[in-house]
């Protein structure tokens, strides 16, 4: 049996934990382990795979990042090349990886990454390869997936940061507006927002109006409270709004950003306070998972082995009520795990007094 092992999209820590497990789970069986570099990006090289044994492996669960590499722009189904007038478009060479996969003798492919990832995977499962899912970011966004490796680590870096930043505003006197990640999901804002004791928390899942944060604003000047901590989801917008964005490249998604400058200025405007906006960026992604995140990332990578030996393909491998379970990838394509507003963890926001912008 040869496998290989991918790490696709934006980096989170816990990646290396999964392919420590996957690779000593397939050599346990005798297997062969084959690592992809940059996403899928080493495909189109002279070296399409690099060799995994125990001693590459090793004492890798505690660093963050990935060994092999990732990539935003490695779909293979939109791959960017510049046209000869020096302009970017993009091309299918889907069939150009199918056809190496196959004359290297590969049998599967463990895919670890995100929403992206897996509607690559399942396009390539459409084409004929076998393929398992192990489901990463920070996002915690995957569909039928309670929780994500990489998003408990992401969550202790923006509470303790805004814990930090607590205290600068409250010093200051300022409102203080930090910017988190999660794309279209409101998940890092609102476990985090809510840990650190922030005042205003705002969601993609919740529009929001800046008469509701401004009234919070005053509400807690009027009680001698003269700041204000505001956690922002990069994918929030006001009512009646658009997401604000700083672009797209070929090849990549739209680039998510800047919502925390323009609360702060609007906000600076409608109260007469300072502000500031801080945007904690990729912090979130860096330096060495936490216990939980090594943990679960070691257990997504060995059970993506285990799927594998049974030859049951074309699965993802998720925790639902704290147990591992398997789902079809295509079942996920096209969805995204949302919050609930009917959750308690919104209900413990409101009941403790956090305004969520409605």
């Amino acid at each position: 049996m040869k496998i290989a092992i991918n790490t696709g999209g934006g980096d989170a820590p816990g990646l290396n934990a999964a392919i420590r497990a996957a690779t000593l789970a397939a050599l346990k069986r005798g297997w062969e382990v084959y690592g992809i570099k940059n996403g899928y990006g080493s495909i189109f090289t002279d070296e399409p795979f690099v060799k995994l044994d125990a001693q590459a492996v090793q004492g890798i669960t505690l660093q963050g990042g990935t060994i092999l590499g990732t990539a935003n722009r490695g779909n293979p189904f939109e791959m960017p090349y510049q046209k000869d007038d020096g302009s970017w478009g993009t091309k299918d060479v889907s069939d150009q990886l199918v056809q190496t996969f196959e004359d290297h003798g590969i049998d599967a492919l463990v895919a670890i990454g995100g929403d992206g990832s897996m509607n690559i995977a399942s396009k390539l499962i459409h084409k004929g390869l076998n393929v398992v899912g192990v489901p990463k970011t920070i996002d915690n966004d995957i569909y039928g997936c309670d929780v994500t490796l990489g998003f408990d680590t992401a969550i202790d870096i923006a509470t303790e940061a805004i814990d930090r930043i607590t205290t600068t505003a409250e010093s200051h006197h300022r409102l203080m507006v930090v910017e988190v990640m999660g794309r279209y999901a409101g998940w890092i804002a609102l476990y985090s927002g809510i840990a650190a004791s922030a005042d205003v928390v705002l969601i993609p899942e919740i529009p929001f109006s800046y008469d509701s944060i401004v009234e919070k604003i005053k509400e807690r000047e009027s009680k001698g409270r003269h700041y204000t901590m505001i956690v922002v989801a990069e994918g929030a917008k006001k009512k009646d709004g658009e997401i604000v964005t700083k672009g797209k490249t070929p090849g990549q998604e739209v680039q998510l950003g800047g919502i925390a400058d323009q609360l702060a200025d609007e906000l600076s405007e409608r109260t007469g306070k300072e502000s500031r906006s801080v945007v904690l960026g990729h912090l979130q992604r860096g330096g060495s998972p936490s216990t939980y995140d090594r943990l679960i990332s070691l257990r997504f990578g060995a059970a993506a082995i285990r799927c594998v030996e049974e030859h049951d393909y074309n699965k993802l491998v998720v925790l639902q009520d704290n147990k591992l379970t398997r789902i079809p990838i295509t079942s996920i394509e096209g969805k995204m795990k949302s919050v609930s507003l009917e959750s308690d963890t919104v209900q413990t926001a409101r009941d403790i007094g956090i305004c969520l912008g409605d």
